[in-house]
């Protein structure tokens, strides 16, 4: 079963959604842990690291962003922890799952169509796409 999940988040209601599901998942099996993972973009850690105080306060922010998440996962009991990697969403993900072998990804989608996902790309579609574990997008 399920035992080491990587939960994806980034502070939004997609992602809150995810980790419902994620403890939900979590809760039906013994000793699971969730790993939450979140990305600092680099596209716009240079905008927050330009406002920001220090390292302290950006740590405290993007930290910040998970507090529902985290939220939701203790109010379940799960054995959680927060990773914070660095790069572009999609690709830090699956190289960051692939690496530590999880059993389970989990993610939450934008619900983009068609279109707007072949021209704006997906996080999520990318993750599925890339991952060597099942993965789970939820809408």
């Amino acid at each position: 079963m399920y035992k080491k999940i990587l939960l994806a988040a980034d502070g939004s209601e997609n992602s809150l959604r995810a980790a419902r599901e994620a403890a939900t998942i979590a809760f039906l099996v013994k000793d699971c842990k969730i790993e939450v993972v979140y990305v600092a973009d680099y596209s716009k850690s240079k905008s927050a690291i330009l406002h920001s105080q220090g390292k302290e306060e950006l740590e405290l922010s993007r930290r910040e962003k998970l507090h529902q998440v985290e939220k939701e996962l203790q109010s379940q009991h799960i054995a959680y922890e927060v990773k914070i990697l660095h790069g572009e969403p999609g690709p830090a993900i699956v190289e960051y799952a692939n690496k530590e072998n999880f059993d389970l990804v989990i993610i939450g989608s934008r619900g983009l169509n068609s279109f707007q996902e072949m021209m704006l790309g997906s996080v999520s579609h990318k993750v599925m796409k890339r991952v060597n574990c099942p993965a789970l997008i939820v809408k």
